[in-house]
């Protein structure tokens, strides 16, 4: 499992469930992000045939943190045959708002808030 884990935060990769996990809060500045996008541009060089994005627990994302996953979005995209989701949560209210913008950047995506 690859992980980043911080008193504020969670960030970890499960291979065999080829899901990526975000929890807790970021509230981080631009390149404070930068150890996150590396983790999941990693993850993607892997190749995976599907991927998911799981962030049920993800209480609080800045406008920095929602740019991450933009452009994290458009290079899976990018990379064509692979099977994406992001799975939310109706509880966190951000996520209903801000989540179904990552489907106008990549249409294929499936998206779930429950």
């Amino acid at each position: 499992m690859i992980e980043i884990n911080t008193p504020d935060y969670r960030v970890w990769y499960d291979q065999t469930r080829s899901t990526i996990a975000l929890e807790g809060s970021f509230r981080l500045n631009g390149p404070m992000y930068n150890p996150i996008k590396e983790m999941l541009e990693n993850i993607l060089a892997q190749k995976p045939a599907a991927l998911r994005l799981d962030l049920t627990e993800l209480k609080f994302l800045n406008s920095s943190g929602i740019n991450v996953l933009a452009k994290f979005t458009i290079l899976v995209r990018n990379e064509g045959n692979l099977a994406f989701s992001v799975i939310g949560s109706k509880k966190i209210p951000w996520q209903e708002k801000s989540l179904p913008n990552l489907k106008k950047l990549y249409p294929e995506l499936e998206l779930v808030i429950a």
